[in-house]
């Protein structure tokens, strides 16, 4: 479980990226967490995951507060940031075995779910070449394991979908529906309602720091009475972008 209340995060005194937010996500839940570029999703993840401070207001992951409490709350969550930067001079599996170090997991169970994982991504034959000769896929790909090796209650994942092929990508919705299924939290970012709209039990949409919708995706079709998702998502995060006038296009 995930609470986040009364969350506010400023920058400095005149920029306040997240204003005064809060939610609440279930365990068993796949939570969508949807907004335009810059409108505070990563702000609020890094603050959920302890790589900044809230300048006000409360965070629990599984009950903890992830100030307070900061490692054990750390130790519950598999985290994917929004760029997978890592050390390019080891190994694909050395730096897994890093981090699998870390979270104190036993030579046995990382060695099974790494090759688990690894045959899923279809990154095996890879692990044994330096990081800096993956691509960009390949990265998001083992960024995605390194947050997973540990076996964690909750999944935190910021655009994980970005970068990945296909196949990759409806490897990773079937793996975050079937941890749902075996009771644990899953809470990612995008900013693309139709991937929110196939996988996701509940939705929240952030706009220039401020939450304009939380529930489910049926719910805000059947308030905005059925409309495209496109539609909706520009109408509720107060886009101009459907009244921009792009006729100095058009061919002469």
């Amino acid at each position: 479980m995930i609470e986040v209340k009364n969350f506010t995060k400023e920058y400095s005194k005149n920029t306040r990226a997240v204003d005064n937010i809060s939610f609440t996500v279930q365990t068993g839940e796949i939570f969508g967490f949807l907004g335009p570029n810059g409108a505070g999703k990563s702000t609020t993840i890094k603050n959920i995951v302890g790589l900044l401070k809230p300048t006000s207001g409360t965070i629990r992951v599984c009950g903890m507060d992830v100030q307070s409490q900061a490692i054990e709350a750390k130790k519950r969550i598999g985290y994917v940031a929004d760029e997978p930067l890592m050390m390019e001079k080891i190994t694909g599996v050395e730096y897994l075995r890093f981090i699998a170090t870390l979270f104190d997991v036993p030579a046995s169970r990382f060695v099974e779910r790494v090759e688990k994982m690894s045959k899923s991504f279809k990154l095996e034959n890879a692990l044994g070449d330096p990081i800096s000769t993956y691509s960009h896929g390949m990265r998001q790909k083992l960024s995605l394991m390194s947050a997973l090796v540990h076996n964690p209650d909750v999944w935190i994942l910021d655009e994980p979908i970005v970068g990945l092929d296909p196949e990759s990508a409806f490897i990773l919705k079937n793996m975050m529906r079937a941890h749902a299924r075996a009771g644990h939290t899953v809470f990612f970012s995008t900013h693309v309602m139709e991937i929110a709209e196939k996988i996701c039990d509940r939705i929240a949409i952030i706009s220039k720091g401020t939450l304009v919708f939380t529930g489910t995706v049926q719910a805000l079709k059947e308030k905005k009475q059925n409309r495209s998702l496109e539609s909706l998502f520009l109408e509720v995060t107060g886009s101009e972008l459907e009244k921009m006038d792009f006729s100095y296009l058009d061919a002469d």
